[in-house]
């Protein structure tokens, strides 16, 4: 049987009287917001600045404990779900894509930050108190703003909140030794852009090589240069962690989602499954 079904959170845009599509507040008594251990979804982003408390947060399968200083990134998606053990208090910054995306005109702008749609890493680190202080004090900056509306607002936050994503950015890589800069070889832009749209019926390698029209060698190099993972490993990742959400979230039956994910049959998908978790879906969907 499936589990019980997660709430999925959508972003309020007109929560101000006009289209906004950032917003920010203190976890411990924004309205609404989801601070027990009830399993949910966001549809948006969200970078979270934990300033007190102790316990964990569950974002998909990883856990990440709680502490001052903690920042959490999470994807559109992902499920999310905290086990607090002492109150915690901080600040979410939360955004639709588009926010940042139509400005810079790419689609897949949000991609440049490593700690968004992270495949190896985890998807949080805990900041020096210098760090610290300058994120914060530019929170601050954002929450006053939109406490202050004016027509020109949307400039000034989408300013202040790529100014924090690059500050998280150089923290991050510190934290997890990565390069830094925000800069990617265009052909792997491609290559992620691809995987988004096609990975339901895109399984192999050979697909995006013939989109690209560069050879499986030169994708590879590419992919490690940037996740250490290979093509096929991102491919697989991709599919997987898609497919995980639907065996949480969805009462459909192992064979319709076999087939919704382009699988010639269930056994196939089955053993495709099992192959790279240990698990048969019906084992996993049972035990998370």
């Amino acid at each position: 049987m499936p589990a019980s079904p997660i709430k999925t959170y959508h972003f309020l845009s007109n929560k101000y009287g006009r289209e906004l599509l950032l917003d920010i507040g203190r976890i411990e008594n924004l309205e609404n917001y989801v601070l027990d251990s009830t399993r949910h979804q966001l549809s948006f982003y969200e970078v979270l600045i934990i300033e007190k408390g102790k316990g964990s947060f569950m974002l998909d399968e990883t856990t990440i404990a709680l502490s001052p200083g903690t920042v959490i990134f999470t994807s559109p998606g992902q499920i999310r779900q905290w086990h607090i053990k002492k109150p915690a208090s901080g600040y979410t910054i939360f955004f639709e894509k588009d926010f940042l995306n139509l400005f810079f005109t790419d689609e897949l702008f949000l991609y440049r930050f490593q700690y968004f749609h992270q495949y190896r890493k985890p998807t949080a680190m805990t900041l020096d108190k210098e760090t610290m202080l300058q994120c914060t004090g530019l929170v601050r900056q954002v929450e006053n703003e939109i406490n202050h509306l004016q027509d020109d607002s949307s400039h000034l936050l989408r300013a202040l909140l790529y100014q924090l994503l690059v500050i998280l950015h150089r923290a991050y890589a510190r934290t997890w030794q990565l390069q830094t800069g925000t800069y990617i070889h265009p052909q792997f832009f491609a290559f992620r852009a691809m995987l988004e749209k096609h990975f339901i019926t895109h399984h192999r390698v050979v697909d995006y090589v013939q989109l690209l029209q560069i050879s499986p060698a030169q994708l590879n190099k590419i992919c490690r240069k940037y996740t250490g993972l290979s093509a096929q490993q991102l491919i697989h990742h991709k599919q997987l962690s898609e497919i995980k959400r639907r065996l949480i979230c969805s009462p459909d039956s192992i064979s319709d989602i076999a087939y919704t994910y382009n699988f010639s049959d269930p056994s196939n998908f089955n053993r495709f499954f099992k192959k790279l978790t240990g698990h048969s879906p019906r084992q996993y969907r049972l035990r998370v």
